[in-house]
């Protein structure tokens, strides 16, 4: 498996695929967070906060992530190699959680950078320092969280189509429903329990909790369910294949 992870990962950089993904991220959320006027420019609202950041990063990565994830098993059929990696002596599951696993490190290598937006803000606060730093790891904790859901999505779309383009239009828009879908679902319900309910389906209910600076159980409990009923669903796709 672990040689597996190396292989997958280290085509992302083997080719632009890598450099291209972490290039676009880290210049569209430095050009909004520091540039471009608006919303999410740090210096126009005039707090020492990066709540511009956590709200850009789950659209940006709706995009982004499916582009990484869609040649993961869709590129394997299309040349051919996938009957290769399914007579190495390592079990179906291991090869799901390769390949998720190698998707995971090139999106944790784009995050990584950011931490440098934390300490700008925590040098430039008034006083240095003062920053709502649980509110920063819990939402950076809730966007490891959210990406590990969407890469978990690219898996299981990869898997299902030799085609990349299909694979890419299949997991952004099984994204889309899990992030924002089910809030807009449950906008149409006159009961608010109702609501409620359909609502902590998606993703975004829990992002939010997180970004508050509270690591619940419920929370993590839910974004782990749904990887693992990616990683299932992915790997009774490769088996019926």
């Amino acid at each position: 498996m672990l040689v597996l992870l190396k292989k997958e990962f280290a085509n992302f950089f083997s080719s632009a695929v890598g450099y291209i993904i972490v290039g676009i991220f880290l210049s569209l959320t430095g050009l909004f967070l520091w540039v471009f006027p608006g919303e999410y420019n740090i210096l126009d609202s005039g707090y020492a906060q990066l709540n511009g950041l956590f709200s850009l990063a789950p659209w940006l990565y709706l995009f982004l992530i499916p582009a990484i994830t869609m040649r993961l098993f869709a590129e394997e059929k299309r040349m051919g190699t996938i009957e290769l990696i399914y007579t190495r002596p390592i079990g179906k599951l291991q090869i799901v959680a390769a390949k998720y696993l190698a998707g995971m490190l090139l999106v944790i290598t784009s995050l990584i950078p950011t931490i440098i937006y934390f300490s700008s803000v925590y040098l430039m606060a008034e006083p240095v320092g003062n920053v709502d730093t649980g509110a920063f790891w819990g939402s950076f904790t809730g966007l490891l969280f959210l990406a590990s859901v969407y890469v978990a999505i690219g898996v299981f779309t990869s898997a299902c189509t030799g085609n990349q383009i299909i694979a890419f239009v299949f997991a952004v828009t099984l994204s889309f429903i899990f992030y924002f879908g089910f809030e807009l679902i449950g906008a149409l319900s006159l009961s608010g329990t109702v609501q409620t309910f359909i609502a902590s389906i998606g993703i975004n209910s829990h992002y939010a909790a997180m970004s508050r600076g509270v690591i619940d159980s419920r929370d993590v409990v839910y974004f782990l369910s749904v990887i693992a009923v990616c990683f299932l669903f992915t790997r009774w796709i490769i088996r019926a294949k």
